[in-house]
């Protein structure tokens, strides 16, 4: 019995994790919306990097995998700080700040297809196929539906916001690639190499961050708790933990999984808990963008 039992908590456990981590994820969209309607894009990061940072840090220290020898390395946690931290986390505040959050989340689904071609770009052993070219096309069509749907002003605010999600997107891409050809050769664990990219990413934070105003937040305490509480500690410090239970327990491609689930969970929040006049058009949109993503994970 007790064997059983020990069976059925390692098999449930994973599966826990996976849609804590979705709803988790899922979530950040409204709460940066609420922060940036006090501080400004770059403080929002400054926030969710450094509360994420810690929880990260304790964990990887705790683990004993910090090494000094690694500073060697420093140019690649630099780059990577950017692509996926600094850069990738202001395309998504900026953007969510123009658009309702639940289609910033719908808009982020598209991070899959951005990852794709920069990998047929810069990865020889991913290969393009008429299924997969089928994807990027119906994808993309459903992020253009989204951008243009709020008329016929080409610089109207929702298409801003979705170059803003793309731009970030592209960044998270890109970090991925860049980590496949320089960062995984050198065999560092995943809680070190996090460790280094927020470290780095807070590093730049505080260098370009105007601090005037940077106490706004704390005016609604609402904001305040999902800005540290649920962007920072649990949105990117536990976040990352809990990823990497997935990865160990899983493998890195089932737990890569989990990215289904955030543009989802953003959408029902926006549309059933936050009373977002989400249109039937960003629903039909957000279904191409799966339906894209899908056929890019067909063989």
């Amino acid at each position: 019995m007790a064997t059983l039992s020990l069976k059925s908590n390692q098999t449930l456990m994973p599966f826990i994790a996976f849609w804590v981590l979705g709803v988790i994820w899922g979530s950040n969209f409204i709460y940066m919306k609420l922060a940036v309607e006090l501080i400004s894009p770059m403080q929002v990061l400054l926030y969710r990097v450094f509360f994420g940072f810690v929880p990260v840090f304790l964990y990887a220290r705790a683990k004993g995998v910090l090494k000094l020898e690694h500073l060697k390395y420093s140019h690649h946690f630099i780059i990577m700080s950017l692509l996926a931290t600094t850069v990738y986390y202001y395309g998504f505040v900026k953007g969510t700040s123009l658009l309702l959050s639940g289609v910033a989340g719908a808009v982020s689904g598209a991070i899959p297809l951005f990852t794709f071609i920069l990998g047929i770009v810069f990865i020889p052993e991913e290969k393009a196929t008429l299924k997969k070219a089928t994807g990027i096309v119906i994808g993309f069509a459903g992020v253009l539906m989204i951008a243009l749907q709020s008329g016929h002003d080409i610089m109207s605010s929702n298409l801003i916001g979705v170059l803003y999600i793309s731009a970030g997107a592209l960044c998270l891409g890109a970090s991925f690639v860049y980590a496949k050809n320089f960062v995984m050769p050198l065999k560092l664990p995943a809680a070190a190499l996090t460790t280094y990219q927020l470290g780095f990413g807070l590093i730049e934070l505080l260098v370009v961050t105007k601090y005037q105003g940077l106490g706004n937040v704390f005016t609604d305490m609402h904001s305040a708790i999902g800005l540290i509480l649920g962007l920072g500690l649990l949105g990117t410090g536990l976040a990352y933990i809990i990823y990497y239970y997935l990865v160990e327990r899983l493998g890195a491609v089932s737990a890569s999984s989990v990215t289904y689930l955030p543009p989802v969970v953003a959408l029902l929040i926006g549309a059933f808990i936050v009373g977002e006049p989400i249109s039937l058009t960003s629903y039909a949109a957000t279904a191409m963008i799966f339906a894209g993503v899908f056929l890019l994970k067909k063989r």
